[in-house]
């Protein structure tokens, strides 16, 4: 798992087991040169003192004599002053070639135990042995440690400061590309993607947590479908920059998941005869409503509102199961906003009476055109402005603006009623998902902001949400202005699939492993 880089190169560099003979043979040289140019100067300054009269020859034979014997009594002394370091020397070589002696070398010399060279051994052999019996026990620890990871059910992937996964478990989802490396292979909400988390951590934090709840490695209705709560803990400055850990909850969603699809399918079939219910009750209020009473009337836009909304959860199921399956491909074409909206005004206005909230819309004509599809964008105003009917409070303003933003007109719902605690905001947008708040006090099914993103990612923007608890909501969307985006939709039949093939959520991660 780990790389070691060694400080230096080693390539041609002699042993360590060679060092003592060529320390003892670079002593001798040394001293028998020595002691010839002792002998040297000895017999050069005889002769010029005239200390010996005997022969050239003579004294020559008599300097070498001395020479020699010089040299003899101090190689012998040099071997014994050596002797402790070449059984120090000794030792470090066994130990380095892991050859280290059950017991420490001349522990009974009697000279080594007067001037406690003994005890410079047997420390040298303890430090030894416990290194050895460290280096063991950390193999077990490793091994253990390995063979538990790999049994575990939790998926654990650890990221380096480049991007690349460094460690991966056995449970951990992952799958070999192209190029024979390995990949993190889930399907990330589009625009919550780990890559772009990362990319925005890394850039202005130096510690950060996240979650991902729901995220599958499979579409529905693929065999073998896990589907994951990922914790992702991100440290700038460790060599594991991300450690991520995947816990496998499908037992606890895949349930949910086949009652959706269930429920989709019963949503398909009730499709019809709400859009029958909605038509003549239509046709009803506009024949009657002016020989009615005020509270005959009342009745009457509590059920035309009823069906319209009945008929808006309809279409959310229907649309959140096509974009679970990444089937949801929209025809663009260029509209105004305030077309959009338009097409749904009346049915706005009724809700917010109904509910005793006020409406206030402002969307210019002078708005540059948008690429949408006008039937899933103003599902978007519904429920967006639904939710604002629902969070805000009696006689509460709910404001919706529009205005231009570089390549896109951005439209905003603002209310001001309850808000929202921090801690709900990063699961806002997640299928099924309500506070405990909220699941107590306000009907819904949890799905309205999950479709909301998908309509509008279908559409290659985005939506965000800001809140202040008790102070109010402001949930904005983004959709591309036509001039920006026409020549792609020409080309491809005004289909969104050029506007989102790009996008992170609809392709898998592509982070890497480099083992």
């Amino acid at each position: 798992m780990a790389v070691t880089t060694l400080p230096h190169d080693t390539k041609d560099k002699p042993p360590m087991r060679d060092y003592w003979n060529t320390f003892q043979k670079r002593t001798d040289i040394i001293l028998v040169l020595a002691q010839l140019v002792v002998a040297v100067l000895l017999f050069g300054g005889m002769e010029l003192t005239g200390v010996t009269h005997l022969g050239l020859g003579t004294s020559i034979v008599i300097t070498l004599v001395i020479a020699v014997i010089l040299s003899i009594v101090a190689l012998v002394l040099v071997r014994i002053i050596h002797r402790p370091f070449h059984d120090l020397v000794g030792e470090i070589t066994r130990i380095a070639d892991g050859t280290t002696s059950l017991m420490p070398p001349d522990t009974d010399n009697k000279t080594y135990q007067r001037d406690g060279f003994t005890a410079i051994l047997e420390t040298v052999y303890d430090l030894a042995m416990r290194n050895k019996v460290h280096e063991t026990a950390t193999l077990q620890s490793e091994s253990m440690i390995a063979t538990a990871l790999d049994d575990t059910p939790t998926g654990i992937i650890i990221f380096n400061s480049q991007g690349e996964i460094v460690f991966k478990n056995q449970s951990a989802p992952v799958r070999t590309t192209t190029d024979e490396t390995i990949a993190l292979d889930v399907i990330f909400p589009d625009g919550d993607t780990y890559d772009s988390w990362i990319e925005k951590v890394r850039l202005t934090e130096q510690s950060a947590d996240y979650r991902w709840t729901r995220v599958p490695d499979k579409l529905p209705g693929e065999n073998g479908r896990r589907v994951f709560d990922i914790a992702a803990n991100f440290n700038k400055n460790s060599t594991a920059e991300v450690i991520m850990t995947l816990y496998d909850r499908t037992e606890a969603y895949m349930p949910e998941d086949d009652e959706f699809d269930f429920i989709s399918f019963a949503a398909h079939e009730l499709r019809g005869p709400i859009t029958v219910i909605r038509g003549y009750l239509d046709v009803l209020y506009d024949e009657v409503a002016p020989s009615m009473q005020k509270d005959q009337v009342e009745l009457m836009q509590r059920l035309v509102v009823s069906s319209n909304r009945l008929s808006t959860y309809v279409n959310n199921i229907l649309n959140a199961a096509r974009f679970d399956r990444r089937h949801m491909k929209l025809h663009l074409t260029e509209n105004s906003v305030r077309s959009i909206y338009l097409g749904v005004a009346d049915d706005m206005e009724l809700r917010a009476s109904s509910q005793n909230r006020l409406l206030s819309v402002d969307i210019p004509e002078t708005l540059p055109t948008v690429a949408s599809d006008n039937n899933s964008t103003s599902e978007v105003f519904s429920n967006l402005i639904d939710n604002a009917i629902k969070y805000s409070n009696e006689g509460g303003l709910i404001q919706v603006v529009a205005r231009p933003v570089p390549g896109f007109v951005e439209v905003s719902v603002i209310d001001h009623g309850i808000g929202m605690p921090t801690n709900v905001m990063p699961n806002l947008f997640h299928k099924f998902y309500r506070s405990h708040r909220s699941r107590e006090t306000v009907p819904g099914t949890g799905i309205g902001l999950y479709i909301c993103k998908a309509i509008v990612s279908s559409h290659g923007g985005t939506i965000t949400a800001r809140s202040v608890e008790n102070e109010g909501s402001t949930f904005s969307f983004t959709l591309p202005i036509y001039d920006t985006v026409a020549e792609k939709l020409k080309a491809s039949d005004n289909s969104n699939q050029t506007l989102i093939e790009h996008g992170n959520g609809w392709i898998r991660n592509h982070t890497m492993y480099r083992g």
